[in-house]
């Protein structure tokens, strides 16, 4: 009779890429991607927001810290409780700040969550914003979003992916950045 296979706990081996970066970057084009790619479940953070946060976006207000708190708690009990059930997650969440980034992966194992910041030029980036329709965050939001943008600090597990190449550059990087 042979080994006993041994099934790792949830905790073993599931693992989060909460893809990051400000509006027009493309974070669920590519999150989907990613998610689709691994297997894991996707999870797109601006469902998540408040009424009250889309509207005032909508309304072309940036939000502010007070804004955010409660968005960024419920991104946080998401990665929790995927976690806990042993899901491997893909987020969006634009982690504009390191203390969001905190609040992210305050819920789970350390080292459990890498970000991947997607970065193009501001022209780029208007440009895309400019011409998508639905979407409830003005360009004339970009700017507020780049002066709040704190980059990922060497203590933090991430990788940053430019978004100037064709979307299956960027899955590849971004797959291509993923540990083991």
């Amino acid at each position: 009779m042979g080994p006993v296979p041994t099934t790792p706990g949830p905790a073993d081996d599931t693992r989060h890429v909460v893809v990051m970066g400000v509006s027009g970057t493309g974070k669920t084009s590519v999150a989907t991607r990613v998610a689709d790619d691994l297997g894991w479940v996707f999870v797109e953070g601006d469902a998540q927001h408040p009424p009250a946060n889309v509207a005032k976006m909508s309304a072309g207000v940036p939000l502010d810290d007070v804004d955010r708190a409660p968005w960024l708690s419920a991104l946080s009990r998401v990665l929790a409780t995927h976690h806990a059930a042993g899901d491997s997650t893909v987020l969006t969440c634009s982690s504009l700040k390191r203390a969001y980034r905190d609040v992210l992966r305050s819920g789970v194992p350390d080292g459990s969550v890498l970000f991947v910041h997607l970065t193009a030029p501001f022209q780029v980036l208007w440009e895309r914003m400019s011409s998508r329709g639905d979407h409830f965050m003005p360009p004339t939001l970009l700017e507020s979003q780049l002066d709040t943008l704190e980059p990922l600090a060497p203590d933090e597990d991430g990788v940053l992916v430019d978004v100037t190449q064709p979307l299956d550059g960027v899955v590849r990087d971004v797959l291509d950045a993923l540990p083991g």
